[in-house]
């Protein structure tokens, strides 16, 4: 089917970097969020985002105001309801996806996809909840999303290859690569991804390491291009521990157990550096490792 309008649930990190990419393959691009603080910070990131990739020749200077004029805000949810095509990008937390989905999808036209940027939660069962299990889909972009070129496309047990083919279309034309990956927990990159942080933060919580040897043993000994704990910290803490229990308890694999020190960094708000501070301290003019 023809997308031509799309509704972006959640203006943090990633659905600013959504409404971005859309807005810029020309699609039009309705954001909302709960306050219109997260909206107006969002905006005035995309631009900052815009122009500087028209500094670095990625795009003309007339696509930066010509995006910025594709993306409308709205504070209501159910404004999202005209649209072709809605991509969830919420906090990564089931019940707020539900609760979302339900006020939302009386609202929406018949023809209406919907989708989740989920990076773990199930997508069959987020799909059985609304009335259209079989144009329901996961849609999960990779942070920083105007920057990174892979975007997981998900089917629940009942998506249809209608949906999937339109959204792998959305996929090409935002210059985007595809990866399709079967329902199971964290999907393909967190499957792999999680675990190897949650082993570091092992290393750093039995002592066999500290946050800067971690990271430099990975950085310079495997190539990374970032250390696990600062990837980590990138990613957000609560994020990696909500992944790892998402694994934990749908594997019922005592592998995915997650690292008890992660959970005491998450259970004192030190969430990595969106709140300054977690395996490193980024309150100064660099960061410094907390242990």
């Amino acid at each position: 089917m023809d997308i031509g309008r799309i509704g972006v649930i959640g203006a943090g990190q990633m659905g600013n970097g959504i409404a971005h990419v859309m807005a810029l393959a020309g699609y039009e691009v309705l954001l909302t969020d709960l306050n219109q603080d997260a909206l107006d910070s969002a905006m005035a990131l995309i631009k900052r985002n815009l122009d500087r990739q028209v500094s670095r020749g990625l795009i003309s200077e007339a696509d930066s105001p010509a995006t910025m004029a594709r993306i409308g805000t709205t504070l209501t949810l159910t404004d999202l309801g005209q649209t072709d095509l809605v991509i969830e990008a919420a906090t990564e937390r089931e019940t707020i996806k539900d609760a979302i989905f339900a006020e939302l999808v009386p609202h929406l036209q018949d023809h209406t996809i919907l989708t989740s940027n989920t990076s773990s939660i199930s997508i069959t069962r987020l799909a059985s909840r609304t009335d259209r299990p079989e144009r329901f889909m996961g849609f999960h972009f990779m942070n920083p999303v105007p920057v990174m070129q892979l975007v997981e496309l998900i089917r629940g047990i009942q998506t249809d290859e209608a949906t999937f083919a339109t959204c792998l279309g959305i996929v090409e034309r935002i210059g985007k690569t595809a990866a399709s990956a079967e329902d199971f927990p964290a999907f393909i990159v967190n499957r792999i991804l999680m675990p190897m942080i949650n082993e570091a933060v092992y290393t750093l919580y039995e002592g066999v390491g500290n946050v800067r040897s971690i990271d430099q043993a990975l950085k310079l000994g495997a190539n990374h291009p970032m250390g696990p704990l600062e990837l980590a910290d990138f990613i957000g803490l609560d994020t990696c521990l909500a992944i790892m229990n998402v694994l934990h308890d749908g594997l019922a694999d005592t592998k995915y157990r997650p690292c008890p020190l992660l959970t005491k960094y998450v259970e004192a708000g030190w969430l990595g550096r969106k709140t300054d501070r977690g395996f490193y301290d980024y309150r100064g003019d660099s960061p410094v490792p907390t242990r």
